[in-house]
């Protein structure tokens, strides 16, 4: 019997054991913290007051006091629960709602709401291709799009990231596919920079082939409002399909496809995570429905979200940090190696600043960050106080 947990050893349970030591003397194990307050810019972590610069929470929304409300008047009007999938009994009035918004905000003619973007995309890619087909994925691309190729039967390639000329050289050759889906992040989560989505979709158009594209950090980030990449580069209409999340920007939960009526009803009939999930509860709808009206009504938010994001930029450069080719609030500050970024991470919360340590296998093992996010909902003050810590413990780690 195990002396610690009072388990019985089985030779998984060493295994395990085994390799979870290993990662932890290649500083390669999450240590996660815990929230004992809202997400917020300030918030108690761990017992102690901190700064927030690590959360997706972009526009502020998460603790704002129409989700709030939205999600208590859903609950006390609906109930905690939806009591089914949504193609049996699941389908509330409030789901429909919110499903209007959403295609209104986006500017497309319908759209089709999932559990959470992970599912939206595991089950989306899955429906959308078979053994007769092929994939087309940018390296970088977020893990949960690499899971939903690896799920499906179709061929798979793989073009060098962001580069147009491989991402072209990929596309020949494919007559043989009966479909060829090209599919890329549209901000890249752990560098912020973005996909050339412009030259995707010209690319794919010359060769017949189906454009989808991954927008859960340009939610709320890119384009007018926040209405996404595809606004951002003017391709209304011109990406097949348009995925994203309410988990981000819109300060909720769930993922989400945008685009043509007959894709949303082909999605609501095909998709098996949205065929075999409960769908979401009456708060979460309701909530989301606020969210989404709120970035309508308030475009001020998006604005000092990137006012933050120069500011706070900026400054990490100037202070004499490597932060990559980041080109949005997603701006990591990049040391290399992994006892380096808890080191860094480890001793910027002990001055009130909360971030965490991005690492292999999330980033490759000689790119090992620091990955912080600004908000809309921090002040000047806010990112001042983080830039000294982050200058004070740079030096004290001879990383500047």
């Amino acid at each position: 019997m195990s002396q610690e947990s009072g388990l019985q050893r089985t030779p998984l349970l060493d295994a395990l054991r085994e390799e979870l030591r290993g990662l932890d003397e290649q500083d390669l194990l999450w240590r996660v913290r815990t929230l004992q307050s809202p997400s917020a810019p300030h918030a108690k972590v761990d017992g102690k007051n901190v700064i927030v610069l690590c959360s997706n929470n972009y526009l502020g929304l998460a603790n704002h006091p129409k989700l709030k409300q939205a999600a208590i008047a859903a609950t006390r009007k609906y109930g905690a629960g939806s009591g089914s999938v949504r193609v049996i009994a699941g389908t509330m009035d409030l789901h429909v709602k919110l499903e209007k918004e959403l295609a209104t905000h986006r500017g497309t003619e319908s759209s089709i709401t999932f559990q959470s973007g992970y599912a939206t995309n595991l089950g989306t890619i899955m429906c959308l291709v078979d053994e007769r087909d092929l994939i087309i994925s940018d390296e970088l691309n977020h893990g949960s799009i690499i899971d939903g190729c690896r799920l499906t039967k179709a061929e798979r390639r793989v073009y060098k990231h962001k580069d147009m000329g491989d991402l072209e050289k990929q596309l020949q050759g494919t007559e043989r596919f009966r479909r060829v889906l090209v599919i890329t992040d549209g901000v890249f989560s752990m560098d912020g920079d973005i996909a050339p989505l412009k030259d995707i979709v010209h690319l794919a158009q010359e060769h017949g082939a189906v454009t989808y594209v991954d927008d859960a950090h340009g939610d709320g980030v890119l384009g007018e409002n926040g209405r996404g990449i595809t606004n951002h580069f003017h391709l209304e209409g011109k990406v097949d399909v348009d995925m994203g999340t309410f988990s981000k920007a819109f300060g909720c939960v769930g993922g989400y496809v945008v685009g043509s009526k007959d894709l949303c009803t082909y999605l609501q009939n095909k998709v098996r995570s949205y065929l075999l999930s409960g769908s979401h509860p009456p708060a979460i709808a309701g909530a989301c429905i606020a969210a989404l009206q709120i970035v309508q009504k308030q475009p001020s938010l998006v604005k000092k979200l990137w006012d933050n994001t120069r500011y706070f930029k900026k400054g990490l450069k100037d202070i004499g940090f490597d932060t990559g080719n980041s080109e949005t609030p997603i701006t990591p500050v990049i040391v290399g190696d992994a006892g380096k970024a808890r080191e860094l991470a480890d001793n910027l919360f002990k001055l009130g600043i909360f971030v965490l340590p991005i690492v292999f296998p999330m980033v490759a093992r000689d790119k090992a960050r620091v990955r912080t996010i600004v908000t809309s909902a921090h002040t000047r003050k806010d990112l001042d106080v983080a830039l000294a810590a982050f200058e004070k413990v740079g030096k004290q780690l001879a990383l500047i």
